[in-house]
């Protein structure tokens, strides 16, 4: 049964519904979501909240310092001109840590974001790697998707800016990357709502079957790579240093647009064009999935938001129509098809990510694999 047959319930503690379709709710109305935040998220949150794991930020910091002696750059940091990246790379200095900017070049930067990364790189007097991606591949490859008709077709921005980081990591022999995810703003992200963008498989799959260029420059990186030769056998590590201090999405927005001159998009990644049509138009329009659900409900639940305050945003729209219109324009231009034909192309049935090639099963494999002798290694003291 999908959340579109079944009756429609709302989380009494957040504002998840069934539009998530493997939602489930106990007998008093609280969602799968806020349960498994309670048990397996809360403590973390709620510690770094207080401040009870800066003496283990200070310690990981000392240890990225260590690593990193006598080389360029002690870690690396992706920057997209988002709230979390920005604030992420703006702590990372205040500690002391010397990091490596790296940014994919998906060919969809909003003029704002370039502005707001010039700015973080400029007034931090950091290094920027930028990885341009041969636009003639991603077109297609971005096609490709839309005409796959899955749901996260942000897939092929996402998989291509991992490798950035790892690429460039392996380059300076630097042992860590820091990642800006959190589960102050980010704990709720629905399995349903998208498939994982770390396939490489699923990427060269709906390529064969839908493109019509080649993938000969595009970055894939496929499973065992990431998570087994590169933190395992290259000893790069993936940290994420805001979930170990206390982290305020508005306050930190505050802070960035004080220090860095950061200037607002208006919605969580709507720094990239693309995932600002994708989130606000796309997944609503075609699926029946708002992000904003899951963002304002990871809010609420780290003590961020009331729950009346994200009904009453959910009320209001962070896309008005003639900006999602003029998007719609840019992006079937971009693509090299008429508005009419991405219409078309959004106009067919949703299908699901499994009816295309995928590594689903090997990755559970990998990860029960990798798990081992990372766990091994924490105990031995040789990696956090």
């Amino acid at each position: 049964m999908t959340g579109h047959e079944r009756e429609y319930q709302r989380c009494v503690r957040t504002i998840m519904d069934t539009t998530d379709p493997d939602i489930t709710f106990d007998s008093r109305g609280v969602s799968s979501h806020a349960l498994n935040y309670d048990v397996a998220f809360a403590p973390i949150v709620d510690k770094a909240q207080s401040g009870q794991a800066l003496p283990e930020l200070a310690s990981l910091v000392e240890e990225i310092k260590k690593a990193g002696k006598g080389k360029p750059y002690d870690c690396v940091v992706g920057v997209s001109g988002g709230v979390d990246s920005t604030y992420l790379i703006l702590q990372a200095v205040k500690l002391g840590l010397r990091p490596l900017a790296v940014h994919f070049d998906s060919g969809w930067n909003s003029e704002l974001a370039v502005n707001n990364i010039e700015n973080i790189v400029s007034k931090l007097d950091l290094d920027l790697y930028t990885h341009v991606i041969d636009w003639r591949e991603m077109r297609d490859l971005q096609l490709s998707f839309f005409k796959a008709s899955v749901a996260n077709c942000d897939i092929p921005t996402d998989h291509a800016f991992a490798w950035v980081a790892f690429q460039q990591a392996a380059k300076y022999g630097i042992k860590y990357i820091l990642s800006g995810s959190n589960l102050q703003s980010e704990s709720i992200l629905p399995q349903s709502w998208g498939y994982n963008s770390e396939d490489s498989k699923h990427v060269k799959g709906i390529q064969k079957r839908f493109g019509t260029v080649p993938l000969k420059t595009y970055p894939l990186m496929g499973l065992f790579k990431r998570h087994i030769y590169y933190p395992i056998f290259r000893g790069i590590q993936t940290v994420r240093p805001l979930n170990m201090m206390p982290y305020v999405y508005k306050d930190a927005k505050q802070e960035i647009i004080d220090e860095l001159d950061w200037r607002d998009y208006g919605g969580k990644h709507y720094e990239s064009v693309f995932t600002r049509y994708f989130q606000g138009y796309y997944l609503p329009h075609k699926f029946g999935y708002d992000k904003r659900l899951a963002h304002y409900s990871s809010l609420i639940l780290s003590g961020q938001m009331t729950r009346e305050d994200a009904l009453s945003l959910m009320e209001t729209t962070n896309y008005p129509e003639d900006l999602r219109k003029q998007d719609h324009d840019f992006i079937a231009k971009k693509l090299g098809v008429s508005t009419q034909e991405l219409e078309d192309i959004f106009a067919q049935p949703p299908v699901d990510y499994s009816e295309y090639p995928n590594n689903k099963k090997q990755w559970d494999f990998v990860m029960k694999i990798a798990w081992f002798p990372a766990k091994v290694l924490r105990a031995l003291g040789l990696r956090r």
